[in-house]
């Protein structure tokens, strides 16, 4: 029996629905069929009485989600959108039928340590963000890159962003844009106090290391829907993981265009 997947936003009515119909109809062509919600993320937030809600990248999978399943449908809006609402049914079609190509993206390995003991993880499509609480002054971040030595950099925070990520968070902080394939990575840096700060790109197999060079707690998010509290003699480290993320793709994925599109360029 086929297995497919569905991740939908249970905030949304009309993604509930769709999720069901979809289901429904899977089910009614032999499929196996496995739906969770995305709200909150796989990860969740972590909490002032509950820093640390620790899960191993091998484990962040949802139940159900396993090597046989051929593919999932994420009912999200967003860049990477494959395909619009009224156009679903076609592109089901095609995806039962095996006609899509797939495109690989790199992901991140990002995780917090304590001396030398891993405290969190997590797997980032699109960035990782590291920055001051509300309430409290600029921080200052010491980051090291590879073998490079180290740099301070004074802000409200930072940005490490992967190419995917470098037209959400990233761009709005002042990044530039890259291409889906380009092997690199970018540091952005968060309302900086240096005018002389600005975005670095740089090779995604330097992995990157930072230390909160500020005595007040941080907070870390990845990609906008988990993290966790960072302390003063806590570090960061960010590289490239061994898991791509694989996107279906029914129709030649035209990366300008899809600029044009969504951003208006």
């Amino acid at each position: 029996m086929p297995k497919a997947g569905i991740i939908y936003n249970d905030v949304k009515p009309v993604s509930c629905r769709i999720a069901e119909e979809l289901k429904d109809k899977l089910t009614a062509r032999g499929w196996e069929v496995c739906a969770v919600s995305g709200a909150g993320g796989i990860l969740g937030y972590s909490s002032p009485d509950r820093p640390m809600c620790h899960t191993p990248i091998d484990q962040l999978v949802p139940p159900g989600f396993d090597s046989d399943m051929e593919f999932a449908v994420v009912l999200d809006m967003g860049f990477l959108t494959e395909t619009y609402l009224n156009l679903l049914p076609q592109a089901l079609e095609k995806a039962i039928a095996g006609e899509y190509e797939i495109e690989e993206r790199s992901m991140l390995a990002v995780r917090l340590f304590r001396d030398n003991d891993c405290l969190w993880e997590a797997l980032c499509l699109n960035e990782m963000v590291l920055h001051r609480e509300p309430l409290t002054c600029m921080c200052h971040f010491e980051v090291a890159i590879g073998q490079h030595a180290s740099v301070d950099i004074a802000a409200d925070g930072v940005i490490i962003s992967t190419p995917t990520g470098s037209t959400a968070y990233a761009l709005s902080a002042g990044g530039p844009v890259i291409i889906p394939g380009v092997p690199v990575l970018q540091l952005v840096p968060l309302c900086p106090h240096s005018m002389a700060s600005r975005a670095l790109v740089f090779s995604n197999t330097e992995p990157v290391k930072i230390l909160p060079a500020s005595p007040n707690r941080l907070v870390m998010v990845v990609d906008g829907n988990g993290g966790c509290y960072v302390r003063p003699e806590d570090w960061v480290q960010i590289e490239r993981s061994p898991y791509p993320a694989r996107f279906v793709r029914i129709q030649s994925f035209e990366f300008f265009h899809i600029l044009r599109e969504k951003l208006g360029w």
